[in-house]
């Protein structure tokens, strides 16, 4: 029998993982390229004969997703697998259609076929939407297992913007490594709050690779934790999965694609942001966590909110710069700045679309729900600049900085700003420190001295 012509349809992530994990070596099938959305300027690139295998040595084109009628007619494709995150169910099959109109078949890949499976006991932390608080759990885990004396290792779901090559493997250990692997302010935004409290994280493109030097990484390791991205099911098998849901948005941990993925299967899931959020959204969140996986332990939590100079914002004409992605396709309205202003007494949130240029225009074009608020999009050197342009270009007192990294380390700010800090606590119990005291237990992990962050 001849291969099957394949098309990946993908975002640079869970599309590459896909690949590796079952397609690179798999004479079944015949990857003919893959195509990518959400993401600026990912499409033109070919993923390296290097990460694609002997099957592959000429490697792989990535082609706009707006292409797949004609790709599926021209490379004569007979199935396209769906391999994003983050997606509303009529997008999904809205793609479905497009496909199957080319005459081509529309598949998912699961769990089984794409989890890895580490010697070393791994939790998963992943969420039903962006920007429900996955982050700020994966580091209050990390934190509980490191003061019970256990050494951690964080992975962190893909990013690989640039050269797929250079991160086939990355290693982050401290800020100077975010510079030396030239993140974008997506990714600063995720490894950053991991460096900065002393944590080893690993990212990057091949993650069987990248699973084994966690595993043996120089500082040791009895756990691994897996740190989601989006709302994607995790790389690896968990031996604990917790799940974070946004009352902020109830019903979409049944309205998106894989999130409720990462419901169904959570044995933890935690109800964040309840000191933010309506009694009536909570409880609608509750109930859905109750019917899609009856047996998961629920536990309900704050998003605490510092900020580091709170005296500057009151009284004053502000300036919300919120994480980017969850303004975009996370959909959300705002974000930890606007609760900020809010609760510190801003007497205007300062609409920035008046002030924007260049890419952030084209941002705001792409994403017409997202108002009095300024995504912090930084994919590459011009659309920094455009963010960094288009904040001193707006007329207000005070910036406030509602993004997981200080901002003002890399980029100038011509006008006082002040940084929002978030952080989980638990309300309810059982809570985290209850549930990881089994999970020790139960891996026969020896407690040691508290292991300091280094």
């Amino acid at each position: 029998m001849m291969a099957k012509n394949i098309i990946i349809i993908g975002a640079a992530g869970r599309d590459f993982h896909n690949f590796n994990t079952f397609y690179r070596d798999n004479t079944d099938y015949n990857v003919v390229a893959f195509t990518a959305t959400q993401i600026p300027d990912i499409d033109g690139r070919r993923y390296p004969a290097e990460l694609a295998g002997t099957l592959y040595p000429a490697g792989i084109p990535i082609y706009a997703e707006e292409q797949l009628p004609q790709l599926i007619a021209s490379l004569q494709v007979e199935e396209c697998v769906f391999s994003y995150s983050d997606v509303h169910y009529e997008t999904v099959m809205g793609v479905g259609a497009i496909v199957n109109a080319a005459g081509a078949d529309f598949s998912l890949l699961g769990p089984t076929k794409t989890q890895l499976k580490s010697n070393k006991p791994l939790i998963s932390v992943t969420a039903v939407r962006t920007g429900a608080g996955k982050s700020q759990t994966s580091r209050k885990v990390i934190e509980t297992l490191m003061n019970k004396g256990l050494r951690v290792i964080a992975i962190r779901h893909p990013m690989p913007y640039g050269d797929l090559n250079a991160q086939r493997v990355q290693r982050f250990a401290t800020v100077e490594d975010l510079e030396k692997h030239h993140c974008t302010i997506e990714e600063m935004e995720e490894y950053e709050p991991h460096v900065e409290r002393g944590n080893v994280i690993y990212a990057g493109v091949d993650y069987s690779d990248i699973l084994a030097a966690a595993e043996n990484d120089p500082s040791g390791c009895d756990v691994i934790l897996w740190d989601g991205g989006n709302n994607d099911f995790s790389f690896y098998e968990p031996n604990l999965s917790i799940t974070v849901l946004d009352p902020h948005r109830p019903g979409h941990e049944l309205k998106y694609y894989p999130g409720e993925v990462a419901l169904r299967t959570a044995d933890v899931a935690i109800i964040n942001k309840v000191d933010s959020a309506t009694s009536d959204a909570i409880a609608t969140v509750e109930g859905n966590v109750v019917k899609a996986n009856p047996a998961a332990t629920i536990i309900k939590a704050d998003s605490t909110i510092t900020v580091d100079n709170p005296e500057l914002i009151a009284g004053k004409r502000v300036l919300v710069v919120e994480d980017g992605p969850t303004l975009t396709h996370g959909e959300m309205l705002i974000g930890a700045g606007s609760v900020a202003a809010q609760r510190y007494g801003a007497t205007e949130i300062v609409d920035p679309h008046p002030y924007a240029v260049g890419k952030i225009v084209d941002t705001f074009a792409k994403y017409p729900h997202v108002q009095n608020v300024l995504p912090a999009m930084g994919y590459g050197e011009e659309q920094l600049k455009d963010l960094e342009t288009t904040i001193n270009n707006t007329d207000c007192d005070v910036v406030i900085i509602g993004t997981p990294i200080d901002l003002s380390r890399i980029i100038t700010i011509n006008k006082p700003h002040t940084r929002v800090h978030y952080e989980l606590d638990e309300v309810t119990t059982p809570n985290l420190e209850t549930v990881l005291d089994q999970f020790i237990a139960h891996h026969k992990l020896e407690k040691k001295t508290a292991v300091a962050h280094n």
